[in-house]
């Protein structure tokens, strides 16, 4: 049972209805809004205490791309907290293949970099009490109804993670939408790396699923842009099953933090071939996420870029 739940990214989209669902329940006393800009975040919560009528949500600013600025955050946190959610981040947008000061690139620094800080600095600080939960994606085993080839790294070596991490690794053409799943398969393999550390926590991956409500990436080319903002996502996918609403995605990531049958070191998301419904293990199909020497060569290659 998770009294004080905190979420990133959590002032918009799946996160902000992440903490509408957790306030409504019993047991939870905090949801606590991470998120990197004051004025929005304080107008998630007056929005979120109306329409929950709860007075349970609080704020910390920081931003999941800065080192500093986590550690800095992670200071204001005086009581262990229950559980995190990893919510921040996506495709980031036109900017996503830029170098940050950390040397990652951007669409890793801001899925990854600031996430696997807060939760060491956490954990360092005994401030962390049951379980991560993080958003992964079903981009990382390929979907072909969006053009997403599935992740296949020659070694996934310690070096080959961190060439995804700077860059290097997609060479003079990089593919936002394809880099996606590798940056998510780096933050899944560290999961479990921390799954196997830290035995007494739970750290869970989860999928939200192909979920309606989010805008499309900045960077991809401006038709398939449109096609997917007013055509594909809101008529056609809904059709052939293939998305769902905010609330179903937010339920995958509540049910993943709070109900016991997800189990640690697991990465959960929608059946092979699908994008909605059920989730299950995906290790079943796609092996290379039991190996605990690709996932320590992902949390190795991860802290070669954190000072």
């Amino acid at each position: 049972m998770n009294q004080s739940i905190l979420i990133t990214g959590a002032n918009i989209g799946i996160g902000k209805e992440t903490a509408r669902q957790l306030a409504l329940k019993n047991e939870t006393k905090k949801v606590i809004l991470f998120c990197r800009n004051q004025a929005k975040a304080e107008a998630a919560k007056k929005d979120l205490e109306e329409k929950t009528g709860k007075k349970v949500f609080e704020i910390i600013i920081g931003d999941v791309s800065d080192a500093d600025s986590v550690r800095k955050a992670v200071e204001k946190i005086k009581e262990p907290i229950d559980a995190i959610i990893l919510n921040a981040g996506g495709m980031v947008g036109k900017t996503a293949g830029k170098v940050t000061p950390s040397g990652m690139n951007e669409l890793a620094a801001t899925n990854i970099l600031g996430h696997v800080i807060l939760v060491e600095e956490l954990i360092k600080h005994n401030k962390l009490k049951k379980a991560v939960l993080l958003a992964s994606s079903e981009a990382l085993r390929g979907v072909k109804q969006l053009g997403m080839k599935p992740v296949s790294m020659t070694t996934s070596s310690e070096d080959e993670f961190a060439a995804v991490l700077d860059g290097s690794y997609f060479g003079d053409n990089f593919d936002m939408m394809q880099a996606y799943g590798y940056v998510k398969y780096v933050a899944t393999m560290w999961m479990f790396s921390m799954a196997r550390k830290y035995p007494d926590l739970k750290f869970v991956a989860m999928s939200p699923g192909n979920t309606g409500g989010t805008n499309a990436p900045d960077n991809i080319p401006q038709p398939m842009k449109f096609m997917l903002t007013y055509f594909m996502m809101p008529v056609v996918m809904p059709l052939m099953g293939m998305v769902h609403k905010l609330e179903v995605g937010a339920k995958r990531f509540v049910d993943g933090i709070s109900d016991e049958r997800f189990k640690s070191g697991i990465f959960y998301a929608s059946k092979e071939g699908k994008l909605t419904g059920d989730v299950v293990d995906q290790s079943s199909f796609f092996a290379d996420l039991k190996n605990h020497s690709f996932q320590d060569n992902a949390d190795r290659a991860i802290h070669r870029f954190i000072k």
